[in-house]
Order: C-alpha cells, then sequence, then structure tokens
C-alpha cells in the first residue's frame, strides 16, 4: 500500500470539505497573536523560537520586547551575544542557548547571505539552530511555502477525529494529504488553533464550535483519548534554572570565582556541600560546552565569566 493510500484510508471521502470547514472556522474567529499578522521571517523566527518552551500567551511580551530593542535582523546581528543571552534570561524563555543560536542564524543571515532570508524548510534548516519544525514553520508562515505542520496539537487533532494510529509516519503521512496546495501559512495556522483551543488535552468541541465535529470519530463515540504527551521537568529547582541565574548574575560582573558565584544563585551553597563547587563547576561545564561561559584556572582558583 502507498503512503498516499495509507493516509487517504483515515480521511472522509469528501477532503475539500474538511479543508474548507477548518478554514472558514479559523478566518472567522481565532486568537489574534501579533506574529499571526506578519509575515516578516525575523519576526516570526523569533516567535517560534521564543515558543518553543513558554506559553503563547506569555511570549507575546517578550517578542514585543525583542523587536522593540533589535527591530531587525541586522540590528540582532550587531548586538552582543552576551546581551541576548541576558534578555533570555530576564524573561525566563528557557534554555539559554536557544538566544545563541538565534543570535547565530541572525548573522548567517546578514553575513553570508548579504541578507536573504531562505524561503523553503531545507534552506531555513542550514541556519543554526533551526530544526525542522521551525524550519517549516517559517517557511510557512513567512512565504506560504511550508509543509504540514505536526506538532503534539496536530497528533491529538489527528488521532481523534480520523483515528490515524500513534505513529509519526501515520500522522506525517495523513498531515501532508490534508494540505491543501500552496496554503501552507493559513492551514498549518489554523490546524493548530484547531489543537490548541477545540481539541486540548480536555476537548471544547461545542464550547469552541469545532468545525470537524461531522467527521470526528472521538466526538460520536465519546472517547477523547489521545496518545501520552510528554511533559516539561519542572523548573524550579530544575539545573535550567540555576543555569539561568549563572548567565543572569555574570551578565552583571566582570567576572567571579566559584565562591564569589555560589552564594549569588543559591542560598544553600556551601563550597564543599552537595550544592558546593563541584556542583557548581558541573552548570558552568554545562554551559561552558554551550559556549555561553568562559572557565579559567588563575592562582589556583577557579574564575568563570559571560563570553560576548
Amino acid at each position: 500500500m502507498s503512503e498516499q493510500a495509507g493516509a487517504d484510508e483515515h480521511l472522509p471521502s469528501d477532503v475539500h470539505a474538511v479543508r474548507d470547514a477548518l478554514v472558514e472556522w479559523y478566518e472567522a474567529d481565532h486568537r489574534d497573536y501579533p506574529w499571526r499578522r506578519t509575515d516578516d521571517p525575523y519576526e516570526i523566527l523569533v516567535s517560534e523560537v521564543m515558543s518553543q518552551q513558554t506559553q503563547l500567551d506569555r511570549v507575546v511580551a517578550a517578542w514585543e520586547d525583542f523587536l522593540e530593542r533589535w527591530p531587525t535582523v541586522a540590528d540582532l546581528a550587531a548586538a552582543d551575544r552576551g546581551d541576548v543571552v541576558g534578555f533570555w534570561t530576564d524573561h525566563s524563555l528557557g534554555y539559554n542557548n536557544r538566544a545563541k543560536y538565534l543570535h547565530e542564524a541572525a548573522r548567517q543571515v546578514v553575513h553570508e547571505r548579504d541578507g536573504e532570508w531562505p524561503r523553503d524548510p531545507d534552506g531555513l534548516s542550514e541556519l543554526m539552530g533551526v530544526g525542522p519544525y521551525t524550519a517549516n514553520a517559517v517557511a510557512s508562515f513567512a512565504f506560504d511555502n511550508g509543509n504540514a505542520v505536526v506538532d503534539t496539537n496536530v497528533k491529538r487533532v489527528l488521532y481523534r477525529a480520523f483515528d490515524v494510529p500513534d505513529d509519526d509516519d501515520a500522522f506525517e503521512a495523513t498531515a501532508r494529504a490534508l494540505l491543501p496546495e500552496g496554503r501552507s501559512r493559513v492551514w498549518n495556522n489554523a490546524v493548530m488553533e484547531l489543537g490548541g483551543v477545540a481539541c486540548e488535552k480536555t476537548p471544547d468541541c461545542d464550547g469552541a464550535q469545532c468545525p470537524w465535529r461531522e467527521w470526528c470519530s472521538a466526538y460520536q463515540s465519546g472517547d477523547f483519548t489521545a496518545p501520552d504527551v510528554p511533559t516539561q521537568p519542572a523548573f524550579e529547582g530544575s539545573r535550567r534554572q540555576f543555569r539561568g541565574r549563572v548567565i543572569s548574575v555574570l551578565n552583571e560582573y566582570d567576572e567571579l570565582t566559584l565562591d564569589e558565584l555560589g552564594p549569588r544563585i543559591r542560598v544553600d551553597y556551601a563550597p564543599e556541600g552537595e550544592h558546593g563547587r563541584e556542583w557548581l563547576r558541573g552548570l558552568l561545564s554545562d554551559l561552558a560546552d554551550d559556549e555561553l561561559v568562559a572557565v579559567t584556572e588563575a592562582d589556583g582558583r577557579t574564575v568563570a565569566t559571560l563570553r560576548r
């Protein structure tokens, strides 16, 4: 059986009606995020990177602040990397290396491509830190030139609506079969909106006026089970939290020794304790591997500085 035939077996016979219903639902009313009102690839890339670990409602203020500070890709490329990483930490946007990669991607566009953005997923994937999902999202939303987006929300929708098995290849094939040719911008926005508004873990089919109710297997059966969704590890007390604190503190000082830095990032720091020098060395080693921090030995002391 071909991949296309395998996808078609899960879809209603009138695929055009399914597509039209979703697009009409989305265009009639949807969440008005500011990055949905632009086709600037720089602004869209910033929103996509920020959204990887942060809820969309929290991203709005950070996205607006970021673009106020660095309005264009050229502004970001010319920025001090330490300032970009510091912004990321101050706004609690998750892993700091995402800020480093975003800065480097801006430099690639400006210095290696004379300010010209790649326009398809393959080309965008060549930018630093831009994986397949982000590349496809930017190609879709900036250039209307993407493939079908398949994220956790989309998988949940396809699993419930069309009995697509919990298999990545099956999800990809069905998503591709549904995508209207040449309309990746509106389609990918619409299907992700459906998963984020109507078909969440606890669905709101009638309240959100889901446009697929007449075709949806879960709506007909009342069985709204869905594939397991990995949960984000708790941030409070995590290594991610303390890595962020290290960056924030070092952004204020030229350099600090271990015993100067430790008490500034956790109140229970004790040089020889469980959260002491060896624990702190581990954090700094991770940050050094990400090229965010430099660690040197001088006069028997370990000194940490923020790379800029």
